[in-house]
């Protein structure tokens, strides 16, 4: 037994010598030893910290949950207290570890009823609020090694306190030379550091889960992070996505365009890991008192809102995919006076331009069409388009119920009304209830469907929180804007084919968009006529 624990213990020391030697060796001889350092000395504290996260996570799910019958209370109630303690364990993780785990968490968290409701709750209470910071030697360094020179001597003034930080940068106010104020968007460090590290054990945490744990499969989060990760850690990709989506509204939604907005970009002061924008003043979208204090009203962002991200999908393909509250910011139209009654039109400032997605125009014309048939009850078209769209035959009712967030026989209710959720504890209750007895078919329709398709659900769940918070009550509205821009993109694709019959197919669709909006129109105000009267 002695030579035994002897053997072993040579084994570990040679293991170590091994290692430290094939550290040092690669410190010595890397092109930036320090950076080499860092990741030998941080990335394996990393990589214990997930494992165990993710042992004591499913020790938890295996230990609490046996023994009790599927479906019963005891285990419902199990369950949820599971649920609670792993995402708390989950939320220490990302704050511990930051970077990619911040982005991680922010993920779960905008992913309301594809993943439990816990784990949602805990993400989004803490996520978007709690991001770290770089101290400012930190942000003078990055600086300096982009601009060639300190803050101070590149801009005439530099707030050495952040405005906001997020997951992956922070933003600092300052000012030109010229007289000019911006918003410097400083990459945090450590992203840089150890991105590609933490991508690979975050993959190894996950998929490890998933063989112990068959059910619990969101590799496909980890794949589309992977991928979408390095783009949104080049600044300058960014800069050209806000131009190429504000030349698109220009281009394919004159209607709009002088209503949606982004930053200019000052390109001598922008690269890969810095990014320098004119400065915007106005209010959080979220923030309904400010914004009434500046003549708008919250009614008319929210339609601004719904319009904006409805011809993005439908008619442009090309999508901002990250749009919560704080990447998007109101302001009165510059051109605009206040009315007699003190009201002015607003104007939508898209912030963070780092997460787009494009849809090519098969999958747009279709998701369009998916839309426009659960906007007007058309079960057979669901269907169709659904199955285009890589649900599959057989979940298809399951995939309109994540569109939507209405089970199947309210989708296919041809009540005006019937895809407005009323937000009371029934309607909740409802939810949450098919999210936990269907969790198996909604981890399959996620392993089907395109990342594209995902990052489109991700961004819906997004726009149905602002849109809460905008209108604190169900709106139709928001529904009749869909059903209107999804049917106007189908008949846009037709009228491109250039023949007879696809331009009398898309009169007859014109005609009876008309018709059907119209009605839901009168619908609309006969129901609001009954709100009054119902309140007197």
């Amino acid at each position: 037994m002695a030579t035994r624990s002897l053997w072993r213990a040579k084994l570990a020391l040679s293991a170590t010598a091994l290692f430290g030697g094939a550290a040092a060796a690669t410190i010595t001889t890397s092109e930036d030893p320090a950076m080499t350092m860092k990741l030998y000395s941080t990335v394996p504290v990393r990589l214990f910290r997930d494992s165990l996260t993710a042992a004591a996570v499913a020790f938890d799910y295996e230990y609490s949950l046996w023994g009790l019958p599927e479906g019963s209370s005891e285990r419902l109630k199990a369950k949820h207290e599971v649920h609670l303690r792993s995402a708390r364990k989950l939320q220490e993780l990302c704050f511990k570890n930051g970077g990619i785990y911040i982005k991680l968490g922010q993920h779960i968290g905008q992913l309301e009823y594809l993943v439990p409701e816990e784990y949602v709750h805990t993400m989004r209470e803490s996520m978007l609020n709690k991001c770290p910071v770089s101290s400012y030697e930190q942000v003078c360094e990055v600086i300096e090694k982009e601009l060639g020179d300190k803050p101070e001597k590149i801009f005439s003034e530099f707030d050495p306190v952040p405005v906001a930080s997020a997951s992956l940068a922070q933003v600092h106010v300052a000012r030109t030379h010229d007289g000019k104020k911006v918003a410097v968007k400083v990459q945090h460090t450590h992203m840089t550091d150890t991105a590609a590290a933490d991508c690979a054990t975050v993959d190894v945490i996950v998929n490890t889960l998933h063989r112990v744990f068959p059910s619990f499969d969101y590799r496909w989060l980890i794949v589309e992070m992977r991928e979408s990760l390095p783009k949104e850690l080049d600044f300058l990709n960014e800069a050209k996505n806000s131009e190429k989506c504000l030349h698109n509204f220009l281009k394919l939604s004159p209607r709009i365009a002088a209503y949606v907005y982004a930053p200019k970009v000052y390109w001598n002061l922008s690269t890969s890991k810095l990014l320098t924008m004119e400065y915007i003043d106005g209010a959080q979208v979220n923030d309904v008192k400010t914004m009434k204090k500046l003549g708008l009203q919250p009614q008319e962002v929210a339609r601004l809102v719904s319009e904006t991200f409805a011809e993005m999908m439908f008619k442009h393909g090309f999508v901002h995919c990250d749009p919560h509250a704080a990447n998007l910011i109101v302001r009165p139209l510059p051109s605009s006076r206040r009315s007699i009654l003190g009201k002015r039109k607003p104007q939508l400032v898209l912030l963070d331009h780092g997460l787009y997605k494009e849809l090519d125009d098969e999958t747009r014309t279709n998701y369009a069409a998916l839309w426009k048939a659960l906007i007007f009850s058309d079960g057979n078209a669901i269907k169709k388009h659904s199955a285009k769209l890589g649900a599959g035959e057989d979940l298809y009712a399951l995939f309109a119920g994540i569109l939507t967030m209405r089970p199947w026989n309210r989708v296919i209710d041809t009540s005006v009304d019937h895809l407005v959720i009323q937000g009371n504890d029934s309607d909740r209750s409802e939810l949450q209830m098919y999210a936990s007895q269907y969790f198996p078919q909604i981890t399959e329709l996620l392993r089907r469907l395109p990342r594209v398709i995902l990052l489109m659900l991700k961004t819906n769940d997004c726009l149905r929180s602002v849109s809460n918070a905008l209108l604190q009550e169900p709106s139709l509205e928001t529904f009749m804007i869909v059903g209107r821009i999804s049917s106007e993109a189908i008949i846009e694709s037709k009228l491109q084919k250039r023949s007879f019959l696809s331009w009398l197919s898309a009169w007859l669709d014109e005609f009876q968009l008309e018709a059907r909006l119209f009605i839901m129109r009168i619908a609309l105000w006969l129901l609001r006529v009954r709100k009054v009267l119902v309140l007197k």
